[in-house]
């Protein structure tokens, strides 16, 4: 094994086709999946990008379950479900492991970021000291976010995050990008779909855009992502004028 692999705790992710009964079902109908093969993950981050409805969401999610990891978010130690809406594709991938294990771990989805909230609320074994000592419910989507980020995750894991821009202002999206970067230094691996072009900039990261011709590994400035906020940013009022004058 070569000596960056040692520090994965995710290698790849393999969908086994042989296990899919009907290729013309979702999540497998997706142009994303529907070629997907093996996918290689970098040891520090890797970020997975696309258009709404691309299956990036889909493909992180089946990720963390197929991990261990509670549907809704959350650590693996999380039991609970208000809604089962995840996909059947955790259960036709193939994980390869690293030969290191992963003393910490969390999902995080944007979408039911309130649920695992409101779970740990009703635990008696007062959890929140672990986030900060501070109620989440008590604290905006992003403070609560960041709480988490800060206090939760203590290094030497594999963090999986689907849209955690969401919660969070372009300033507390760099501070997001500062904590990632000491997490990785503790040996922290990270899975991240998301729109975000500041995240995606962190340095060295496999970005894998999803998208009508399938699933391929790009450069940041590659990304539409990337080159629609630049060309916006560069000229804002002749986009305006393009998009709103027809």
């Amino acid at each position: 094994m070569k000596a960056y692999e040692a520090r994965h705790y995710l290698l790849t992710a393999e969908l086994l086709w042989e296990r899919v009964q009907d290729r013309a079902l979702y999540p497998f109908s997706l142009p994303a999946i529907a070629g997907l093969g093996k996918i290689a993950f970098h040891p520090k981050v890797t970020f997975l990008v696309g258009e709404n409805g691309s299956g990036k969401s889909t493909l992180i999610e089946a990720l963390a379950v197929a991990w261990g990891f509670n549907p809704e978010g959350g650590s693996k130690n999380f039991r609970f479900g208000t809604f089962a809406s995840h996909s059947p594709l955790h259960g036709v991938l193939r994980l390869t492991r690293g030969t290191r294990r992963a003393r910490d771990g969390f999902f995080l989805r944007a979408e039911s970021y309130y649920n695992a909230a409101t779970y740990l609320e009703g635990l008696e074994d007062n959890p929140l000291a672990a986030y900060g000592g501070k109620s989440l419910h008590a604290q905006s989507h992003g403070e609560s976010f960041l709480a988490l980020l800060e206090h939760r995750l203590g290094g030497k894991g594999l963090y999986i995050f689907d849209e955690p821009e969401a919660a969070l202002s372009p300033t507390r999206q760099m501070s997001m990008l500062v904590r990632m970067h000491e997490l990785i230094a503790a040996d922290s691996q990270f899975v991240i779909a998301t729109h975000s072009p500041i995240l995606m900039a962190y340095p060295d990261a496999w970005i894998y855009q999803l998208g009508a011709h399938g699933l391929e590994r790009v450069d940041y400035e590659d990304t539409e992502h990337f080159r629609i906020t630049r060309s916006f940013l560069n000229n804002p009022r002749d986009m305006l004028r393009q998009l709103l004058d027809g």
